[in-house]
């Protein structure tokens, strides 16, 4: 008869793991790296999601750059869950159904991915001065995927020069050229794209950046055009156009919105851009934003 196993006995057992959490108190002991501040943006995130919750223990687990973005990674324990709460857009996620880090990871960048892409459709919620603009993109790439015949790249064509005289109409009601540079004609793209980027990019300093951005709109332009009136236009050629569409577009927005997303803040102490903001509701009256630098210990919190 087959000898019986015997399952060895705990004392022989050379470790354990322990099967129960280290309590929240214990791990905040043995923490080296602190940064207040963003420790707090994160508990007030925390406790404005899960409001019966109070957090017991934040901690900063890991950094990872995606498609240049940065995404940081915090465990957090409360009274009565743990936590992952993922940046940009910040999201948290129960340990309890999201056990593998590397998953949630995954999982909130696939989530990120989506909710970037609403704002770029036509029945998005939150309202756009381009709007318009995105939907005659949609418009064209809709098209240029069930495209067959020349005749269907052809309209993909006509449908990107739509997306880009309005994408001259949202930037000429947002920049106002000065009074004395003439008007150009309200389809003529090239010569609009001139003043405006004028505007946009001015003086010696943005001269390479403004002549890329002239001639990359004249480029894609010229591109659309042809495509409109290829007899023999095909899936790369409107697809090409479409690229090279969607890449101006960014490039107008983008240059349009500099100011606000250029990081140009420096630290008062050691000159880094490393600038965050946070925000304070016990800052009186109403509570208020300050800021922090990410390299050393300035703050400009009252």
């Amino acid at each position: 008869m087959p000898k019986k196993k015997i399952k060895p006995s705990r004392e022989k057992i050379g470790h354990i793991i322990p099967g129960d959490p280290i309590p929240a108190k214990e791990l905040e002991k043995y923490r080296v790296d602190t940064d207040p501040h963003s420790e707090g943006d994160i508990a007030d995130y925390v406790h404005g999601q899960a409001r019966d919750e109070t957090v017991q223990h934040i901690e900063k687990i890991k950094e990872e750059i995606v498609l240049g973005e940065k995404y940081e990674v915090w465990d957090v324990i409360t009274d009565k869950d743990r936590w992952w709460v993922i940046t940009n857009h910040t999201n948290l996620y129960s340990q309890r159904h999201f056990r593998s880090l590397d998953y949630t990871l995954s999982f909130h960048l696939g989530l990120m991915l989506r909710i970037r892409s609403k704002p770029n459709t036509a029945d998005s919620s939150e309202p756009s001065p381009f709007d318009e603009v995105f939907r005659r993109r949609e418009q064209a790439e809709h098209r240029s995927h069930t495209a067959v015949e020349a005749e269907d790249h052809q309209a993909v064509g006509m449908q990107l020069r739509e997306c880009l005289i309005s994408l001259i109409g949202a930037l000429r009601r947002r920049v106002k050229p000065p009074s004395e540079v003439e008007q150009p004609q309200e389809a003529n793209f090239i010569d609009w794209s001139e003043v405006l980027l004028n505007q946009l990019c001015p003086g010696e300093c943005n001269k390479e950046l403004r002549q890329h951005l002239k001639n990359t709109a004249k480029a894609t332009w010229q591109l659309v055009n042809w495509l409109t009136h290829d007899r023999n236009a095909n899936d790369t050629a409107s697809t090409i156009a479409l690229q090279s569409c969607s890449t101006l577009v960014g490039h107008f927005i983008h240059i349009l919105e500099r100011e606000r997303t250029d990081n140009v803040d420096e630290c008062p102490l050691c000159k880094s851009r490393n600038i965050r903001t946070h925000f304070d509701i016990s800052i009186e009256q109403d509570g208020d934003y300050y800021m922090t630098c990410g390299v050393c210990d300035w703050s400009s919190h009252p």
